[in-house]
C-alpha cells in the first residue's frame, strides 16, 4: 500500500516515487525537466504530483519535494542554476494549486535527513550528506532534525573556493564556475571534475566511470588522476570538518560509487588533520539514489501527523 510520495527535482529529470510503510519504493516515474520557463516547469511538476495522487487513490497523500537549489526559508523564493525557478516561490504556487502545504527542501538537506533517520547516519548525533555528482552540495542534520538556516545557503560547500595550496600542489588552473565565481570546489572534485582532470593530463575525454575502471585495471595516468581527485575531495571533507565538525559525512551521487572510494577518502582526510583530534566517519549513503526522495517522504509524513 502506498503511504507517501516524493518528488526529486533536478536539472534533467523530475522523478516521482511512491513509498510503502517501510519506505521502500513501490512505483517510480521520471519525466524530463521542462526548462523553457517557470510555467512549463510547474506543469511538469504538477503532472508528477497528480500521478502520485492518482496511483495512490489518496487525495491527501503526504508528498514532499526536494530541489537542486536554494530555498530562502523566510521568503520561500528559490534560486537554482539549471531549473527555471529562480525568483519564484514554488511552495506558494503548489499551495495555490492543491490547497495544502507541500514540503519543499534542498536535495542535499533531504539526503542528510534520510540518512540520519534510518540510514547510514542513524547512530550519529550529527550528519552531513554530501552529494558528489555533476555538481557538489551538502546538507546537515543534527539530532535527527534539520537545523535552522538563516538564508538557506548552508551547506553549499561546492561553491566555497578550493584550497589555494591544493590547486598549487597539483599545478592546476583556476577554473571558472557556472555560479560566476572562480575555483569553486565543485570544479575540482565533482564527478564531472574527474573527467576535466583526466582531459587536462591526457587531452582525452573520458567518463569518471571509465577513469575509475582504467585505474583499477592498472593504467598509470588514470591512477594518478584519481589520486589527485581524491586529494581534492578530501580538501572538501576537511573544510566540512573545520566548519561543521559532524560525527559523520555520508556520500551520495554518482561519484560516491567509485569502487573502494570510501576508505581511500577516509585516509586522505586523515592525512590533513592538525593532530590526533579524530575525524568524522566517511560513509556511503545506505539508500542510494532514492535517499533524497525518501527523506522528503519522511518529512511529508511528519508534517501530515
Amino acid at each position: 500500500m502506498i503511504v507517501c510520495g516524493a518528488i526529486d527535482l533536478g536539472g534533467t529529470k523530475i522523478e516521482a516515487r511512491a513509498f510503502d510503510a517501510s519506505l521502500h519504493t513501490i512505483e517510480m516515474k521520471r519525466i524530463a525537466t521542462p526548462t523553457t520557463d517557470f510555467d512549463a516547469f510547474m506543469v511538469g511538476l504538477c503532472a508528477q504530483i497528480d500521478w502520485l495522487y492518482a496511483i495512490s487513490e489518496q487525495a491527501d497523500l503526504p508528498i514532499g519535494v526536494s530541489l537542486a537549489g536554494i530555498i530562502n526559508p523566510t521568503t520561500g523564493i528559490a534560486t537554482a542554476s539549471n531549473i527555471p525557478v529562480s525568483g519564484h516561490n514554488i511552495g506558494a504556487a503548489l499551495k495555490a494549486r492543491y490547497g495544502r502545504n507541500i514540503p519543499l527542501v534542498n536535495d542535499c538537506m533531504a539526503l542528510a535527513y534520510s540518512e540520519a533517520n534510518g540510514g547510514a547516519g542513524q547512530d550519529y548525533p550529527s550528519v552531513v550528506g554530501l552529494i558528489v555528482g555533476t555538481g557538489v552540495g551538502a546538507g546537515l542534520c543534527v539530532g535527527g532534525t534539520l537545523p535552522y538556516r538563516h538564508s538557506g545557503l548552508a551547506v553549499e560547500i561546492g561553491h566555497i573556493g578550493m584550497s589555494a595550496q591544493a590547486v598549487a600542489r597539483h599545478n592546476l588552473p583556476l577554473w571558472s564556475c557556472g555560479c560566476g565565481k572562480t575555483a569553486c570546489m565543485e570544479r575540482y572534485m565533482s564527478g564531472s571534475a574527474l573527467t576535466t582532470l583526466y582531459e587536462l593530463k591526457t587531452n582525452e575525454t573520458c567518463s569518471g566511470k571509465d577513469i575509475a575502471a582504467r585505474s583499477k585495471a592498472g593504467e598509470e595516468i588514470a591512477q594518478q588522476v584519481l589520486s589527485i581527485w581524491e586529494d581534492l575531495a578530501a580538501e572538501c571533507l576537511f573544510a566540512i570538518q573545520l566548519t561543521l565538525d559532524p560525527a559523520c559525512i555520508v556520500l551520495g551521487g554518482g561519484a560516491s560509487l567509485i569502487d573502494g572510494l570510501i576508505p581511500r577518502l577516509a585516509e586522505a582526510l586523515r592525512q590533513k588533520q592538525f593532530s590526533d583530534t579524530g575525524q568524522p566517519e566517511i560513509l556511503l549513503a545506505q539508500h542510494g539514489d532514492s535517499s533524497g526522495a525518501r527523506g522528503m517522504a519522511l518529512m511529508a509524513m511528519k508534517e501530515n501527523t
